[in-house]
């Protein structure tokens, strides 16, 4: 089963300017060699947001290893009703659908996530294999 890596495990190995940076290492590199990781347009945008050419963005994300998929349609109507619970709940507006597409692209096919902030994905897809320094030391 492929891995989705979350936009700040990228960040962390890409800058490795933040305290959890050693642990999205290790991890990443595991999950690499294991089944491979995959991203998706969400992730693409995050993770090379500080970049000014489309050129290195896709250089970077070759130089890591990862293979775009495109996020199923299915998914994103999941993930358009997930965060429309999660506002139904409360949910604020500084929050808006990344984090629920990420999942649901994950819950869609049966892929793991691996995540410095599992909250929202362990809520919302319950059923998606979730890989978070709480659970993953």
């Amino acid at each position: 089963m492929p891995t989705i890596p979350d936009s700040n495990v990228l960040l962390d190995l890409i800058y490795a300017q933040t305290k959890q940076a050693a642990w999205s290492r290790k991890w990443y590199s595991h999950f690499a060699d294991l089944d491979g990781l995959v991203i998706n347009a969400i992730i693409f945008s995050e993770a090379t947001a500080k970049l000014d050419e489309l050129e290195s963005a896709r250089a970077l994300i070759n130089s890591l290893g990862l293979t775009y998929e495109a996020i199923p349609v299915t998914a994103a109507f999941v993930a358009g009703k997930a965060h429309s619970l999660y506002r139904s709940k409360g949910g604020g507006r500084e929050r808006t659908l990344p984090d629920f597409l990420i999942g649901a692209h994950a819950a869609a096919r049966g892929y793991r996530i691996l995540t410095r902030d599992a909250a929202r994905y362990r809520t919302y897809f319950p059923g998606v294999d979730v890989i978070a320094p709480d659970t993953h030391p």
